[in-house]
């Protein structure tokens, strides 16, 4: 159920050494854990560093088929109920993502969940497709017309169509071997398609300000990147980045005071807990990398 490393899964050096120590273990992981909207921040697996490339990785890690396993049983209600500012980020990634790409075209979306950003691309004028591992959010996706593999990427079969736009927001970080995953978006994407990436920066300033306490410590989390490796990653799998950027949330209220226990006895205020739902905030807590890059032809 456990692999352990002995070279470093993106860059496959042999230099790697112990980064932090962690609290978990495969007999403590179960759906409900890796939700989208858990909140056991601060909890990780034992973690080592690459010292080349500054990739931190789950040593041991647990395997991608039991990891798949555990996704495709996840239900999630409270994802739906922030549907609302989800989908203001998403608006706001697909307005930057077509100032790179005017023309729309064919968008594959990886970790679909119900389908709120193939939703807002299809409204748009995108040819959408999704890949979702949870059965419970691929249907609630299909009950509104959307187009969505249930399983993963790896189990997802290629064919004649390729891609302009493949997009993995908040993805990489719960694969066990991302190399692989973005390996497999090069040979799914058009000549000259592009990648959208959102994932958590290692060594952001809340990152440190935080410490163990990050939010993205968490048990779903079993990597993690600075922008060394992350260029890393891109540059071996033969992609050109375009554009860095800070991602930045939506949020209710209400959502916030329910991550913070100092502030979760607002949630109980009769005359105030429906107002807390309706009030938007935009997040720029700028400790996740957002990154757009074009697919470059091999020689």
């Amino acid at each position: 159920m456990l692999i352990k490393y002995e070279q470093c899964p993106l860059c496959f050096s042999s230099k790697i050494l112990f980064y932090k120590k962690g609290q978990l273990s495969p007999s403590m992981l179960s759906p409900e854990k890796i939700k989208i909207t858990d909140a056991d921040y601060g909890l990780t697996w034992d973690l080592s560093r690459c010292l080349d490339c500054s990739f931190v990785f789950a040593n041991p890690c647990p395997e991608e088929k039991f990891i798949t396993s555990l996704y495709s049983e996840v239900k999630d209600p409270a994802y739906e109920v922030e549907a609302l500012g989800r989908r203001q980020t998403f608006r706001r990634l697909l307005h930057r993502l077509e100032k790179l790409r005017p023309q729309r075209g064919y968008l594959l979306d990886v970790g679909a969940a119900t389908g709120l950003f193939l939703d807002e691309a299809k409204k748009r004028g995108w040819q959408v497709l999704g890949i979702e591992p949870s059965r419970w959010a691929v249907e609630i996706a299909q009950k509104q017309g959307l187009k969505v593999f249930q399983g993963s990427l790896e189990d997802f079969k290629i064919d004649d169509q390729r891609y302009d736009v493949i997009t993995l927001i908040d993805v990489l970080e719960h694969t066990p071997n991302p190399r692989k995953i973005v390996e497999k978006v090069q040979k799914l994407l058009k000549p000259q398609g592009l990648i959208l990436i959102v994932t958590p920066d290692l060594e952001s300033f809340l990152a440190k300000l935080t410490g163990r306490y990050w939010w993205h410590y968490r048990p779903a989390h079993l990597v993690f990147f600075n922008r060394q490796s992350l260029k890393k990653l891109l540059a071996l799998t033969h992609f050109e980045v375009l554009s860095w950027k800070r991602y930045s949330w939506h949020f209710s209220l209400s959502y916030l005071f329910s991550r913070l226990p100092f502030t979760f006895w607002l949630l109980h205020k009769p005359f105030l807990s429906s107002l807390w739902s309706r009030i938007q905030l935009k997040l720029a807590l700028g400790d996740s990398f957002e990154v757009y890059a074009q697919k470059k032809e091999r020689a």
